[in-house]
This record gives C-alpha cells, structure tokens and sequence, in this order.
C-alpha cells in the first residue's frame, strides 16, 4: 500500500523533472545557436550605428552597480572608437524613486559622452521589452547590445528574434564580485524559459507606444 503511494506521488513528479530539464536545456541549446557567430569581444566587434546597454542594479544615490558600470564603460569605448554613434540605454524606471537609464546617462555624461548621443529608454523592464521597444519604438536596425557574458547570448538571440540585425560583446571584468556573479549565473539557466516563451509568444512589450525620434536625431546629429 505504502509502495503504491509512493508510486503515485514520485512518478508524475520524476516526469514533471525530466520535461523541465528537457526544456531548459532546449531552450538553452537554442539561445547558444541563435547567438553563434554575433559575440565579440570588444576589439573585434564590427561596427553598429548603435550601442543598446541593458539595465542593471542602480544603488539608492543613482550610482549604477559595478555590474551596470562595466556595461557603460564598454559602450563608451566603442563610441570613443568610432565604432558606435549613439548609445539606447534601456533599463527599468518604474518607480519614480529608481530610474536606471537616468543613472545611466548621468554615468557617462559624467564621462565626457555628449548628452545628444545618450538616448533614453525608460520602460525595459526586463530583455525582451529593450530589445522589442529598441526596434519597435526607437526604429534601431542594427546595433552592439552590451552586457555581462552570462547573459550576452540571450540577449543578442532576443534583440535578433526582434529584427535587429545584433551583434554582443560582453563584459567579464567583474568576475571578481563572484558571488553575485554565481547568482546571476543561476538566474539567467531560468530567464532562458522566460526567453523561449516570450519570443514563441510574441508578446508585445509592458509599454508599447509611438515612434521616439530620439536615436533617429542622435545619429543625425552624430
């Protein structure tokens, strides 16, 4: 009888385990393969009108992480370089009081990039929204997005599952933060789904609104 429950309980729960592995590593399978071949580091990545950095943590002052940080220095090199002529930078303000892409164009104004060059995306909440609101709102057609390593390839798949012709470089310098390194690791094995959902989906983004000229006009004046 004993036997008979366990068998009940245990078996649906082993075959729900073997399709979420089976789909993660799909999904995972998937991402890698969208992604093969448009990852570079920082010196080989060809040239984009564009740089998308995506949104990371901001501290209470609006310092941005270490994490978001590293992003941002990498676009500025890469418009220093010539090899970008405006930066989308698409993070998550929705919270009057925590305003990533602020932070983020007060980080590199800061540091010498014209303000007419930073372009601001204030509603992608998370990848897919910046990638479909940086085609579908800010018209980019091509463009280096910018993030950590663990998470470039997921976001060159989203932005290319989108239209844009996207290329990755990703950022490795902080490492040496390895235990909130380990934990966006972790995190990024379950955003993969979310990935594969979303794009299977179509969803639209949480805001999705008229076309913003706002890198239309940076390119121009660029």
């Amino acid at each position: 009888m004993l036997l008979r429950i366990m068998r009940r309980i245990l078996f649906p729960g082993a075959i729900a385990a073997a399709i979420a592995i089976t789909a993660a590593s799909f999904c995972s399978l998937w991402v890698r393969a969208e992604a093969f071949g448009h990852v570079y580091d920082e010196s080989s990545v060809p040239p984009a009108p564009v740089a998308i950095v995506l949104g990371a943590e901001v501290y209470p002052g609006g310092e941005p992480s270490p994490f978001l940080a590293a992003r941002l220095d990498i676009a500025k090199r890469l418009l220093d370089e010539g090899k970008v002529r405006a930066i989308l930078v698409s993070g998550d303000h929705s919270r009057w009081e925590y305003d990533e892409p602020g932070s983020m164009q007060v980080y590199l104004v800061a540091r010498g990039v014209p303000a007419a060059q930073v372009v601001l995306d204030y509603a992608g909440f998370d990848t897919y929204d910046s990638c479909a609101r940086a085609k579908r709102v800010f018209g980019v057609r091509k463009a280096i997005v910018v993030t950590q390593s663990y998470h470039i390839d997921r976001a060159v798949t989203l932005c290319r599952s989108q239209g844009i012709d996207a290329s990755g470089v990703g950022d490795d310098s902080v490492r040496i933060y390895t235990e909130p390194w380990a934990h966006s690791y972790v995190r990024e094995q379950g955003a993969i789904l979310k990935a594969a959902f979303d794009t299977i989906s179509h969803r639209d983004p949480v805001f999705l609104g008229r076309h913003e000229p706002g890198i239309d006009d940076a390119l121009r004046d660029s």
